[in-house]
This record gives C-alpha cells, structure tokens and sequence, in this order.
C-alpha cells in the first residue's frame, strides 16, 4: 500500500481502552492490516539474547529470578570475557541473527572495568555487523553517549507495567528511574526497545497504560518486546498463572496498531506457547523473536534456533536480513 497508516504520538487512554477491548478476531484482522503497510509480514527479525553477567542483582523486582534476594536455582556468573562473547555473536550470526543482545544483571552502569569491557563487547560486536544491543540496568546520558560512540545500535529498558502498578512489582527503583534512563538513550542517540511484561497479577487497564506511555512517547521505541512472566521458582511471583496465548495475541496486536512502525518483539513466555499460537502472534503484528543455541532467553528457558527455523519454514515465513536502512 502506499499509504501508510499515520504514526501517532497523541493517543489517549479511551481510544487505547477501545482498541484493546475489540473483538479478538476484529482486532487481529485490524492490526495484520497496519503491519503490513508498514513492514513485509514474511520476514521475522532473529534477535539473540545473551547474559554476560547473570544473577546477584540487588534489586527486588518480583519477577526475576537473578535477584539476590530470592532463593533459585540460578547460577551467579561473574562478567564474561570479551573473546567469549564476541565468539557466541558470530554463532548467532551465522544461524541467521540479525541483532545481537547483552544483558548484565546490574541494578545501574557504573563507571569501572566492567563497562570499559562492555565497551569492547559492543566494538567487537558491531564489527561482525550486528545490530547491537544492552540491557544493562539505569544509565546516566554520559555512558549512553560512550555505549553509542562504541556502535551501540539499541538499548532495551522495560518499562515492565503501568506507572499504577510498578510499586506492586519493584520497590528498589521508581516508574521514573525507568523513564529517565530511556529519555538518556534517546538523547544519545541511541534507539530504545522498550516494553513489558503481562501475567504480573496486573489488570486490563494496567495493560492498557503500559502501552499509552510507550505510545505518547516524543518518538516510539523501535522496538517493543511483549513479555509473558516466566514463572521462576523461589520468586514472589512464582505461583502466578500461566499467561493465557490469546492475552499475549491481544496485546501484541494492540501495540502494532498504536505504535505502527516499531518492531514488536514475541519475548518471554514462548517456550509454554505452541506453534499455531505463536503463528496468531505472528498474524497480530509480531515480526521479532529472540532465540539461541543455548536454549535460555537470560535464564529461563527458550526455543532453540534449530526449532525456531523450522516453526519459521512451516508457516513461510524468513529471517530478516540486515539492511542498511533498517531503522529498528
């Protein structure tokens, strides 16, 4: 189509609420529509997610089983050496990822050693031609300007719930913290992925706020992950229910009509989600899926890329290519 759906930055919450609250199959139908102005709906970008420092994290969010706090079967592990981490981006690399994701377990980026190392990660990263990614908890604009002079193409800071709710799942940061560290990428130049996670014991209408502040950003994340909780033993939250597939659909689909030119990324949770589940996601306006050969998307468990490829086959469906004009 040549004309594209309008990108806007001025939604409000009831024009939001009416969307969401679609018939499912209206809803899907509305948002494959709009994906397909926007983005070629056969190519699903293949993201990798590694953890380079896991566990030990003073913070206390409810979900994560990397909090020091909570008693789980993670493993703490110390920050990995550059040459390790450079080696399993050019196996992501080659079984056809596109951009590449390093996460530490670290409550903030302090200036010490370990970042000067995260610096040289990125560098050797970008040098494979990666979209390179961090996720490395709260930064000043100081270190998102370093991370960017190093190649840094992304860095991902969910906002993981409404500004209502956050209370209920952190208390060791505020909703913020989480804002402030995103308008510091933004102002580095650096492009944000931001997004959320659904199956905290939250509401409809908390939903439905997480994605109005994402929305009435001055500009959308390119990208925006849907989570569903990855229920960790020895977490608050480990009892919660399961996410139900039609909940991941519904939100995913709202997110491709509000904020149309991002990419939104099908994250945690797809390991409890069949293939015909995953392909509605797909329909909904989903074009990004993190996987690996370890199995694990930080710590908890993931397809792997070998499954991933062949779920991908079935349903005719690419991995999309690095292209030199690809904004997300």
């Amino acid at each position: 189509m040549d004309k594209k759906t309008t990108v806007r930055n001025n939604w409000t919450k009831e024009e939001i609420e009416e969307i969401y609250h679609q018939p499912l199959l209206e809803l899907i139908y509305k948002a494959s529509t709009i994906h397909r102005e926007w983005h070629d709906p056969s190519e699903v970008q293949i993201s990798t997610l590694l953890s380079i420092k896991t566990g030990g994290c003073p913070e206390d969010c409810s979900y994560c089983g990397q909090a020091a706090r909570y008693h789980t079967n993670i493993k703490v592990q110390a920050l990995l050496p550059t040459e390790t981490v450079i080696a399993h981006a050019q196996k992501a690399k080659d079984s056809g990822s596109s951009r590449f994701c390093m996460a530490a377990a670290w409550r903030e980026v302090r200036n010490n050693r370990d970042f000067d190392r995260v610096i040289d990660m990125v560098k050797g990263v970008n040098e494979l031609g990666l979209e390179v990614c961090c996720t490395l908890g709260m930064l000043t604009e100081e270190q998102a300007i370093r991370l960017q002079e190093a190649g840094l193409y992304a860095y991902n800071h969910n906002l993981d719930t409404s500004e209502q709710y956050y209370e209920e799942i952190i208390s060791t940061r505020t909703f913020d913290n989480r804002i402030n560290t995103i308008n510091n990428v933004r102002n580095a130049g650096i492009t944000v992925c931001s997004g959320g996670i659904i199956g905290l014991g939250e509401t409809h209408r908390d939903r439905i706020s997480m994605l109005l502040t994402l929305a009435t950003m001055p500009k959308h994340p390119e990208s925006v992950p849907i989570n569903a909780l990855a229920r960790v033993a020895g977490t608050p939250l480990e009892d919660n229910e399961k996410v139900d597939a039609w909940e991941m659909v519904r939100m995913i689909a709202t997110a491709r009509i509000v904020m149309p030119s991002s990419m939104v990324r099908l994250s945690a949770g797809r390991i409890e989600m069949n293939e015909t589940e995953q392909a509605w996601c797909f329909m909904a306006g989903a074009n990004s899926i993190f996987t690996g050969e370890r199995e694990t998307l930080l710590v908890t468990p993931n397809p792997g890329v070998s499954e991933d490829m062949q779920m991908l086959e079935k349903l005719g469906l690419k991995p999309m290519k690095m292209k030199e004009t690809n904004c997300c």
